[in-house]
């Protein structure tokens, strides 16, 4: 098992576990930042029990690679273009946040309140749901970077289908919170997950 302790895996380890502190505590960190401490809960660590068990599969799937294919784990140019991914996803994701403020939060809103307002500039002039579609990016970037094949796919599938019924369940509160303004926006600004209109 000395495949464990070179170079390669030492660093792609390295590189997915930084990612996934950084990313957890940049969003607790914001959340407490914009919404303050008495708003802000565990939750807003966004892990779940799904979330850590798709990490954990993850992380079983590099293992038995790493020790079964480990030339699998040395195309550089894929793990380094996952890095990219993750680096790009992460930047979408707190552009979202910073750009929204108070009007991001990790739960959906039901009810309308006066502090939200429809934001359409900044990144949200490109995309309607920055937030959602920095974490397609990165999680998937995550998988990318550790050469994982099998991962790589099933996070795209479960992420892309967690989203793909968010996104209308959430914006069926923002059409009647903003009414034609956001039907408008909905037109002409694409939803950032691929096929979900």
């Amino acid at each position: 098992m000395a495949e464990l302790f070179g170079y390669t895996a030492c660093r792609q380890l390295s590189q997915m576990f930084i990612s996934i502190i950084f990313f957890h505590v940049s969003e607790y960190i914001l959340a407490l930042f914009i919404h303050g401490k008495s708003n802000v809960t565990l939750k807003s660590l966004l892990i779940s029990k799904h979330y850590l068990l798709a990490m954990i599969c993850s992380l079983i799937e590099y293992l038995i690679e790493l020790y079964f294919f480990p030339g699998l784990k040395e195309y550089w140019w894929i793990s380094n273009f996952g890095l990219a991914l993750v680096v790009l996803g992460e930047i979408i994701r707190k552009l979202a946040i910073v750009t929204a403020g108070v009007a991001f939060t990790h739960l959906i809103k039901v009810y309308h309140e006066e502090s939200h307002q429809l934001v359409t500039h900044g990144i949200y002039r490109y995309v309607r749901h920055p937030g959602y579609n920095g974490f397609f990016i990165w999680s998937i970037g995550t998988q990318i970077m550790l050469c994982n094949p099998i991962s790589t796919i099933a996070f795209a599938v479960v992420v892309w289908k967690f989203f793909s019924g968010r996104i209308p369940y959430e914006e069926f509160f923002l059409k009647q919170f903003f009414g034609s303004d956001y039907e408008d926006y909905m037109r002409k600004v694409p939803s950032g997950i691929p096929f979900v209109r």
